[in-house]
């Protein structure tokens, strides 16, 4: 059985942390078997049914998290609220990286009809994308995805975890997008049949080498 007074530290411990805390750093610092330390945390991860946020491990550590059913109100307090800390634009760039990884900035302006210098920049900065090598067609385009501190600051122990679009939102995701295209003009015969069959996209990439 879980002990009380143990949860609660380990409750104050998480509710000051930026990241998420291993089960070994709380044992360290609570001076406590790793295996009571688990303990606790199943208790407490139990105990949240029913509450507004959740005890959730992600990338092997601990934290509290908004309750997902609840996605829609605090969207609409990060949107519309004094502490909004991305602006629209950077959010629906976000999303499109998020669902086409890895992605040019090309292919992003395709998509979204606008520039995307600016959001690419604070979502450098906040770290919730990265580059992701280059794109090997002309001026060899830097391409972006997502980062760790992306799913933890949204709460996903995956990308597979990403909510499941629909209609059009759906349909951009497997869009061909003409800025990524490969260049087979130069390849005749038959390396130019060859090119035909060839991924255009990095979706169709990465669904090719799996």
């Amino acid at each position: 059985m879980s002990n009380p007074e143990v949860e609660r530290s380990i409750e104050a411990i998480l509710m000051v942390v930026d990241e998420p805390v291993s089960e070994v750093i709380l044992a360290q610092v609570l001076e406590k078997p790793v295996e009571e330390i688990e303990s606790a945390l199943l208790a407490l991860e139990a105990s949240y049914d029913e509450r507004g946020f959740a005890l959730k491990k992600i990338s092997g550590g601990w934290r509290f998290y908004s309750d997902p059913q609840y996605s829609a109100v605090v969207e609409k307090f990060v949107l519309d609220g004094q502490q909004s800390r991305l602006t629209q634009a950077a959010l629906e760039t976000l999303a499109v990286i998020a669902y086409r990884q890895p992605v040019t900035k090309g292919g992003i302006e395709e998509i979204r009809g606008v520039d995307a210098d600016y959001a690419l920049r604070v979502l450098l900065e906040r770290g919730l994308i990265e580059e992701a090598g280059r794109l090997e067609t002309a001026g060899r385009p830097i391409r972006y995805a997502t980062t760790l501190e992306f799913l933890r600051r949204f709460g996903l122990g995956s990308l597979a975890d990403l909510p499941a679009l629909e209609g059009d939102a759906e349909a951009l995701r497997h869009l061909d997008l003409r800025s990524e295209a490969t260049d087979s003009s130069s390849a005749s015969g038959d390396e130019a049949d060859a090119d035909t069959d060839a991924p255009s996209t990095p979706a169709q990439e990465d669904a090719a080498t799996d």
